[in-house]
């Protein structure tokens, strides 16, 4: 039923671009890589089905989400939905100013981070409670400090992040569907400035 769907799609509309900057419309996507239904996604997001179910229409209307299937669960008959591709990039032929772009580009992923920690702190809420009944929840932070001063090598920088942390996922990827899965969330960005004041 999963569909072949690309690996990168340029996105060249301003109706897709804008709902691409919908925190929970993007954390959707990126889980529509494989088909899933409204109640699967409201599961995995802690979410309602309906409020999913908006989203989905939305992705839906602007081309960036399909219907692929349905299936029967028990009396209800479930739309499977997959995203158009793996990854999504703001493409030029937009016809935005490249300030416009960088910002469209910028709060895209700082609505995604924003996203991101909502969900881990909804995780670790849970996995507390596990620990407040003597239940062993191995989990590690890291948190550091690296100085960017340009552009160019920020770029360079976010490029060898990515492929360093592909090539460490892959090597330690359980082969065994069995095995315990673990959320492992990376990100970048600049240090907040504090007020003079604080």
């Amino acid at each position: 039923m999963s569909e072949h769907i690309a690996e990168t799609h340029f996105v060249e509309s301003p109706d897709q671009a804008v709902t691409l900057l919908h925190p929970l419309r993007a954390e959707m996507l990126s889980r529509l890589a494989e088909p899933a239904s409204a109640s699967e996604l409201a599961r995995a997001l802690n979410e309602t089905p309906q409020r999913i179910n908006y989203h989905l229409k939305a992705l839906e209307k602007v081309g960036l989400a399909r219907r692929v299937g349905t299936r029967q669960v028990r009396n209800l008959v479930e739309v499977l939905y997959q995203a158009i591709a793996r990854t999504f990039i703001l493409s030029e032929s937009l016809g935005l100013a490249p300030e416009m772009m960088q910002r469209l580009k910028d709060q895209s992923a700082l609505s995604h981070l924003v996203s991101t920690a909502e969900r881990i702190k909804r995780d670790a809420l849970l996995l507390l409670e596990r620990a407040e009944q003597q239940e062993e929840v191995p989990s590690a932070t890291l948190h550091t400090k690296v100085h960017l001063p340009d552009h160019e090598t920020r770029q360079a920088f976010v490029e060898e992040y990515v492929q360093l942390v592909k090539r460490l996922a892959e090597k330690y990827q359980a082969r065994d569907a069995a095995a315990d899965c673990y959320s492992m969330v990376l990100a970048v960005y600049p240090e907040p400035k504090q007020g003079a004041d604080e």
